[in-house]
């Protein structure tokens, strides 16, 4: 591997179009993850009365942290990588725990909201949301840790 860990995985996503260079905007990122704060806050409000629309906003929370994350570096994903190639650059670069273990259950809550969308019968209630609150909590308080450290991604 050449470079910061993860940068051949990215390069592939970059070279694959499934992530983009965009400006590195810290200023973005912040807004990203004030965003997912409000995600968070708004999640357990509606828990009981609309969990899938819960869950979605956790999962939006997850996934606007991890964004930052790209944004900062001066990465987005794109129509064609998705959500999906946010996951694989972030799990590429943070291949060690605390973060590793922080972004670890992306994966579980890009699955189960895509259930939610998709199948006829939703797969989860208000207690889902409740358990699942404290890991996209730990994903976003992460991210909020590292943001202002991350060196734009190298060209």
């Amino acid at each position: 591997m050449s470079g910061p860990a993860g940068a051949d995985v990215v390069r592939r996503l970059l070279e694959e179009r499934r992530l983009q260079s965009v400006p590195a905007d810290r200023a973005a990122a912040s807004a990203l993850l004030e965003a997912a704060a409000r995600h968070l806050d708004s999640a357990l409000v509606v828990a009981d009365s609309d969990p899938d629309g819960a869950y979605t906003m956790l999962y939006d929370a997850a996934r606007k942290s991890l964004a930052a994350l790209l944004q900062v570096q001066g990465l987005r994903a794109t129509s064609r990588g998705g959500h999906v190639a946010v996951q694989l650059a972030i799990e590429a670069q943070f291949p060690d725990p605390p973060p590793r273990t922080a972004f670890r259950p992306f994966g579980r809550l890009r699955t189960i909201r895509n259930r939610v969308e998709y199948d006829p019968v939703s797969p989860v209630d208000s207690d889902d949301v409740r358990a699942e609150h404290a890991a996209a909590t730990r994903m976003h308080a992460m991210a909020a840790s590292l943001h202002s450290d991350m060196p734009p991604f190298p060209a």
